[in-house]
């Protein structure tokens, strides 16, 4: 008895250690995907890039700015209800200020735990780490990912997809436990669903599935039904306290009850359906191309792709009937998959339009059906031990993954052509030539744009630059907007002067090539203004032909001290220094370039620094307006 005893004790210990085993090497398994997914989420989005905000996000930007924490969170009185969005924006702007470049890793970041989330359900549905790893790539490769990534609004879409994916994993494990199943995961859907419906108020649509997964399992406890249905009153009740409505409100400012007509639902429904299958049916400026102007080794490629996914459903449905009457739960939880998706695409439909950001959480729950698929049809694989026989099943899906993605890399190629990206590309120009590249210098001057073919709106005009100052000033630049350089007069130290390049859609910041053109030191003269006993600069008049000389001898002056002044190369007149400031005004044709020259018979006496051939001798301000 005791050596059994003993045995038994060895044998505990042995298969403890086991299990320590196994869970350190998921742990190491789980850490490398991560890493794995991280890497190529910052590689597929290298070219991703925000240094400046704009459209949406300048408005979010300054609903933080010029409200309260109580009326940026809560949006009285506004068209949306986003509370639990705007509470996390409200952090995430508040750490990050000013460092708008942070934005874009952040939200890799964000979108790569989505991808490992995806991997996670993947693995388990399917029953293989290598179909998950897949899943996460896939979903990290997509098209659609392209506002999550390049925009700080990309939160939202992030928030949502998570909280509404995990509502789906949280039901799928309900509808699957035997007997009555882990009431809790009910109880955790419903504060997340309510919890969604604060981020983007689209998801009050998944209310259905819980009704679904609880006829399904035949639920006889009221408050499992009372659970969701209290949480979509709550919802109902915030948005009617709030904002004065629960209808839910379009894009672009229109009304849904408006807008929505039966056919343009059906005709959007379907657009979002071709778009999971790797078909752009949109118009280009929403998806970048659309599918009939794609190279023909695309299309090749989506179809093959697609078929793959037809033979994978064909096998499923197959096994379905082959179950008999034990494919009733499996059954279930494909209309459960199918009833995400269409949830999700339903109410992404009845709007004026559909941008492929929308599709994005379908597109991620088709891989987890695909998964789960998957997993079904090698559970009697699994348990008989045959795994060569589930080898064609992973084929098909190695197959699609594959083939999908030169598909996706193509497609991010096309960004440029979305409905916002070159005026975000021209907006992150502008922002590198200024802050960029002068820092808080910017602050307090006035930047000359020359040209408007950009069109700057007054909103953007006032608020641009205030996103990056610390100090909060009432106006911390000044912008004006000129048809040629022409314009203004001689660049001083308190402006920028940035021209608009169209043809290559950026600013490019010009100040010194102006300040050059309109001032050209020749010798002697130097940009702080200070002269030397023999000094030329070249001027070019403004408007009225009017240059003003503004002299100043730092030091007391002497009986017999002159300066000369010449213009093109004759004397234009003598000053006697016989105070310390000294004023000429010299008349040319308007916008001439003007030579002119200084002599003096003086200098500061024992200066300890010298520039060019002579000694300094005074400083000039030179106005050409």
């Amino acid at each position: 008895m005791e050596k059994q005893s003993e045995y038994s004790r060895k044998e505990g210990a042995a298969g403890q250690a086991q299990g320590w085993m196994r869970r350190g090497m998921s742990w190491k398994t789980n850490l490398m995907v991560f890493m794995a997914l991280a890497g190529f989420a910052f590689f597929i989005n290298r070219n991703m890039k925000l240094d400046a905000l704009y459209m949406d996000d300048l408005y979010q930007w300054y609903c933080y700015f010029e409200s309260s924490f109580v009326e940026g969170v809560f949006t009285i009185s506004s068209t949306r209800f986003r509370a639990l969005y705007n509470l996390v924006s409200w952090v995430q702007m508040m750490l990050f200020g000013t460092h708008i470049h942070w934005y874009v890793p952040f939200n890799i970041i964000l979108n790569t735990g989505i991808a490992y989330t995806i991997y996670w359900m993947s693995r388990k549905l399917s029953r293989s780490i290598y179909v998950g790893v897949l899943c996460g790539i896939l979903f990290l490769a997509s098209r659609m990912s392209y506002y999550q990534i390049g925009q700080i609004l990309g939160l939202m879409e992030s928030m949502a997809m998570w909280m509404a994916l995990a509502i789906l994993w949280l039901l799928y494990g309900y509808l699957n436990e035997k007997d009555g199943g882990d009431q809790r995961r009910i109880y955790l859907a419903s504060l997340l669903y309510v919890g969604v419906c604060f981020v983007h108020e689209r998801y009050m649509v998944l209310l259905p599935l819980f009704i679904l997964v609880l006829l399904f399992k035949k639920a006889k406890s009221w408050k499992l039904w009372a659970a969701p249905l209290s949480g979509f009153a709550f919802v109902q009740a915030m948005r009617l306290i709030f904002i004065g409505t629960v209808s839910p409100a379009g894009t672009g400012g229109t009304d849904v009850v408006e807008t929505m007509s039966v056919g343009s639902v059906i005709h959007f429904a379907l657009s979002q359906v071709a778009y999971i299958f790797g078909i752009n049916a949109g118009p280009e400026h929403l998806n970048g191309q659309n599918f009939r102007e794609a190279p023909i080794w695309v299309i090749l490629l989506i179809g093959i792709a697609d078929l793959m996914i037809l033979l994978l459903v064909l096998a499923f449905c197959i096994r379905l009937v082959q179950k008999g009457k034990q494919c009733v739960r499996p059954l279930q939880t494909a209309v459960l998959f199918v009833m995400f998706i269409g949830a999700c695409i339903a109410c992404s439909s009845v709007t004026i339009r559909v941008e492929m950001r929308w599709v994005y959480v379908s597109f991620a729950a088709a891989l987890l059906f695909m998964s789960w698929m998957y997993g079904t049809l090698i559970s009697g694989v699994a348990e008989t031990g045959r795994w060569v026989q589930g080898v064609p099943f992973l084929a098909v899906i190695t197959v699609y993954v594959v083939l999908m993605l030169p598909v996706e890399v193509y497609y991010r190629g096309l960004y440029p052509n979305l409905y916002y990206w070159a005026d975000q590309e021209h907006y992150n120009s502008l922002a590198e030539e200024t802050y960029g590249q002068y820092g808080d210098e910017i602050f307090d001057k006035t930047i000359y744009i020359i040209g408007d073919k950009f069109e700057m709106s007054e909103f953007t005009e006032e608020y641009f630059f205030k996103v990056f100052d610390r100090q909060r000033r009432e106006e911390p630049v000044k912008i004006v907007h000129i048809d040629d350089v022409r314009d203004i007069g001689l660049v001083t130290d308190d402006m920028l002067v940035i021209q608009e390049d169209p043809e290559h859609n950026r600013y490019q910041d010009v100040t010194h090539v102006v300040k050059t053109m309109k001032c050209r030191p020749i010798y002697g003269f130097y940009d702080d203004g200070w002269v030397d006993e023999r000094a030329e600069v070249q001027v070019m008049a403004g408007s009225t032909g009017v240059i003003d000389l503004h002299f100043d001898y730092p030091l007391d002056v002497t009986e017999d001290q002159w300066l000369t002044v010449y213009v093109n190369g004759e004397a234009y007149e003598y000053v006697h220094f016989d105070v310390k400031w000294k004023d000429v005004t010299i008349e040319v044709d308007p916008y001439e370039p003007v030579l002119l020259r200084f002599e003096t018979n003086f200098c500061i006496p024992d200066a300890l620094e010298k520039r060019g051939a002579t000694r300094l001798a005074v400083f000039l301000r030179i106005e050409a307006d």
